[in-house]
C-alpha cells in the first residue's frame, strides 16, 4: 500500500476491523517512512455476470443498458428525465439476480420500466429485444400494450 503522504510504498496494519455492517474491512494503516496514519478500505468487488442466448457468460455492463435505452429513447419528449430512474432499476433488478443473470431478465426488466414510461420507446425497445422481422411483430405487440390493466 502506498502511503498518501509521502507516497513510501512501505506501511502496516494498525488495526483492522469490519465496517458497513460486514461489507467492508477498514484498516488502520501507518506509513514506516514517514510514520504518518491513514485509513483504507476493502470491499469484495462481486462480478455480475450474464447468461446470453447462446449460453455464454459474460459480465454485466449497465453500459450496454444505457447504449439500448438511449437509442429507444432518443428523440423522446420528457422521456429521458426518467432516464436515470429506469437505469437504477434495472442494474438493481439485475443485482438481485446475482450471482449470474439471464440475459432475458435484464430485457423484460427494461420493458416494464419502458411500457410505464413510454409506449414508443417500448416498442423500439421490443423491436431489437424481441428480434421483430415483420410488421405483424409491432401489431402484435402494440396489441398487448392496448390489453394491459390500466394503471391505478
Amino acid at each position: 500500500m502506498q502511503c498518501p503522504f509521502c507516497s513510501d510504498g512501505d506501511t502496516k496494519v494498525v488495526d483492522s476491523r469490519t465496517a458497513d455492517r460486514g461489507v467492508s474491512i477498514r484498516r488502520r494503516r501507518e506509513c514506516l517512512a514517514c510514520r504518518s496514519r491513514f485509513t483504507t478500505y476493502e470491499r469484495i468487488e462481486a462480478t455480475l455476470m450474464v447468461r446470453k442466448r447462446g449460453g455464454s457468460l459474460e459480465p454485466f455492463r449497465i453500459e450496454k443498458v444505457r447504449r439500448g435505452l438511449e437509442s429507444a429513447l432518443a428523440d423522446r419528449p420528457g422521456a429521458l428525465a426518467e432516464f436515470d430512474r429506469i437505469l437504477a432499476n434495472v442494474e438493481a433488478a439485475a443485482a438481485a439476480s446475482a450471482p449470474v443473470v439471464a440475459f432475458d431478465e435484464i430485457g423484460r426488466a427494461v420493458l416494464a420500466e419502458l411500457r410505464d414510461t413510454d409506449e414508443v420507446a417500448y416498442l423500439r425497445f421490443a423491436s431489437v429485444y424481441k428480434e421483430f422481422q415483420e410488421a405483424s411483430d409491432f401489431e402484435r405487440e402494440m396489441a398487448s400494450l392496448e390489453l394491459r390493466p390500466p394503471e391505478e
